[in-house]
């Protein structure tokens, strides 16, 4: 490895399991030398998360809830009570009621619409908020996002809305940071395997066809969008922001399906 993390710290947000993005760009960013911290919501998420951060040798892990405000400050307070700064912050948190990614989106209600933007955008300018106050030297806030934000995709429905609307907050961050050296960036995967997609309606199929018609005709590893990160987050990104970088084998840039499957 190169090291090019070595001497960085950060906050990874959002490991569910050993299958979550998350986690995937937590190891690249632990194998190019990064010491890391790891938030988690309740109990049983910590339960998870404590076996693989002790695996990267991290013991910094904070319950933190993004719906409020005292847990926010608390877990950005404990980061600054034990390092000072922060070199970067992984945001990996979303989220909507399943049982409004299966019908249609009109039907979307109220309550579920401003869980979801609160959740899946609100909370990551939030963050951005107070990761900045401890980014003296400049840094990295990274956001991960989905296609479904500019083009409409079976059972996203409200998540696009969300998506899209995180997307803007990137480059709004992006120009509203720029002056303090911090970059603020999204990775946007095509269909993964794992407990977030799983609660996407027809996820298996969606995987299925974008494995078989991408140009690449394969989907995303997680190897590939942790490697982004790492250069996100690295010296090598130091003139990259207000970026969606599309991991997804190149399946945006088609127009139509490949001919063998029409």
């Amino acid at each position: 490895m190169a090291d090019l993390m070595t001497g960085k710290r950060g906050l990874v947000m959002g490991v569910a399991n050993e299958r979550s993005i998350a986690w995937g760009i937590a190891q690249a960013l632990a194998a190019e030398g990064a010491e890391l911290a790891f938030t988690y919501q309740g109990e049983a998420f910590g339960k998870r998360v404590e076996p693989l951060a002790a695996s990267l040798g991290s013991k910094l892990l904070i319950d933190a809830d993004v719906m409020n405000d005292d847990s926010l400050d608390a877990a950005f307070a404990m980061l600054a009570a034990e390092w000072g700064s922060i070199d970067f912050v992984v945001h990996a948190i979303a989220f909507s009621d399943k049982n409004e990614l299966t019908g249609r989106f009109i039907n979307t209600s109220r309550e579920n619409f401003k869980t979801s933007l609160t959740i899946s955008c609100f909370s990551f300018i939030d963050v951005a908020r107070r990761a900045a106050a401890i980014m003296p030297n400049g840094g990295s806030l990274i956001t991960l996002t989905y296609q479904g934000s500019n083009r409409v995709t079976p059972f996203y429905n409200v998540m696009g809305v969300a998506k899209a609307a995180l997307e803007s907050s990137v480059r709004y961050l992006a120009n509203d940071l720029g002056p303090d050296k911090i970059r603020v960036n999204a990775i946007s995967p095509g269909p993964m395997k794992t407990l977030a997609g799983a609660a996407i309606g027809g996820a298996r199929k969606t995987f299925r066809h974008t494995e078989a018609n991408s140009p690449l005709r394969s989907n995303a590893t997680l190897e590939a969008i942790g490697g982004t990160a790492v250069y996100l987050a690295s010296d090598y990104g130091a003139c990259t922001t207000g970026e969606i970088i599309l991991v997804d084998s190149g399946y945006h840039v088609l127009g139509m399906p490949q001919p063998e499957h029409l």
